[in-house]
């Protein structure tokens, strides 16, 4: 019997171990299945644009030899499926081909703009997420009220009023007629080159640095287009928020607090938003991944050298290689940032596991 009972506990320990073996085989596959599918789209959609690539590299002023020469070079006179091959073997060794617009490799470019996006998209997510969490908890625990009503309106005008406009009239009034933040780029024209570059963040490098003049020309330039974003992050913030918040309210065990005569503070804080943080965690990730790849619009209103400018740039261009790259770069970014917060949602919430 001893011998039996010995025998069957490893195999008990062993089954959670073999669940979970599997649920991370089938994750793995479907971000590799999924990452498959994103080339592929990335690929054709080179392909499908309008614009001739070999025009693109050697202009429409080109005689026939030139033309088949570079086409060949291209490989464009090859079966699709091996130009598909061969772009998925250059991607998975990191070679994203050359931009015709600066003729760096596109790796260095997007290496170069990726940090302006990424702090300003952490920016305008910072400030979503602490206008719209206690908006939404204040709309919830105020239900009908005024202060309701009012993030009901404020979400209803982030979601209607265009993105450039809403950018264009802040530059308009704080800059143009207030001079209150800066107008193109990351910081005034006389304090680049003045920080060294070690994460690429300029708000970040200059606070590493102690260089606080150029802390506050960067924190002039940033604070617009982020308050921008951060707005929009805020309608979709304070929605969800308010949606989860009214969830928790009317369960048994607000009710049996509330009963018990704790206070309207520690019954809203301690236990409603308790149970709601790891919801708000997914929707936060959710936006932040949504602000990677919204920016840009806003990057071009604002002069913003980001990765968004660039892609402006490279259409403006008909840079393909700049296109693809770009939108295959956004597309990995925002899967990522999905798996993270999906991981530490089960992580977080034992209901989930």
């Amino acid at each position: 019997m001893t011998s039996l009972t010995n025998t069957r506990g490893p195999r008990r320990d062993f089954l959670p171990s073999s669940s979970k073996l599997r649920a991370i085989s089938w994750r793995a596959v479907s971000v590799i299945l999924t990452l498959a599918g994103l080339l592929a789209l990335t690929f054709f959609m080179g392909r499908l644009l309008p614009d001739d690539p070999v025009l693109a590299v050697t202009g429409y002023e080109v005689d026939e030899a030139t033309y088949q020469k570079v086409f060949k070079e291209l490989g464009l006179d090859r079966p699709v499926w091996e130009q598909f091959m061969s772009y998925m073997g250059g991607v998975l060794q990191g070679d994203l081909g050359r931009s015709l617009t600066t003729g760096q490799p596109v790796v260095q470019d997007l290496m170069r703009a990726f940090p302006a996006t990424l702090e300003l998209a952490l920016v305008a997510a910072l400030i979503g997420s602490l206008l719209g969490i206690p908006l939404g908890i204040a709309a919830a625990v105020n239900r009908g009220s005024w202060i309701d009503h009012l993030a009901r309106v404020i979400g209803l005008a982030g979601y209607s009023i265009p993105i450039f406009w809403l950018g264009l009239m802040g530059l308009f009034v704080f800059y143009a007629k207030l001079n209150w933040i800066g107008a193109s780029g990351r910081v005034d024209i006389f304090y680049e080159g003045m920080t060294p570059t070690i994460t690429g963040m300029m708000l970040v490098d200059t606070a590493i640095a102690g260089d606080w003049t150029v802390f506050k020309s960067a924190l002039r330039h940033i604070l617009m287009p982020a308050a921008v974003l951060g707005y929009y992050s805020t309608a979709y913030i304070s929605r969800m928020t308010r949606s989860f918040m009214l969830e928790q309210l009317s369960q048994e065990y607000i009710i049996a607090a509330r009963a018990k005569g704790l206070s309207r503070r520690s019954v809203i804080w301690r236990h409603a938003f308790k149970n709601i943080r790891v919801q708000l965690l997914t929707v936060i990730a959710l936006v932040f991944g949504g602000l990677l790849d919204g920016t840009v619009l806003i990057e071009t209103v604002f002069g913003w050298p980001g990765v968004g400018q660039y892609l402006t740039r490279g259409l403006q261009f008909n840079d393909i290689n700049v296109v693809m790259s770009t939108v295959l770069m956004i597309g990995v970014l925002f899967l990522a940032v999905n798996t993270a917060s999906d991981f530490l949602y089960r992580r977080l919430d034992p209901r989930t596991r």
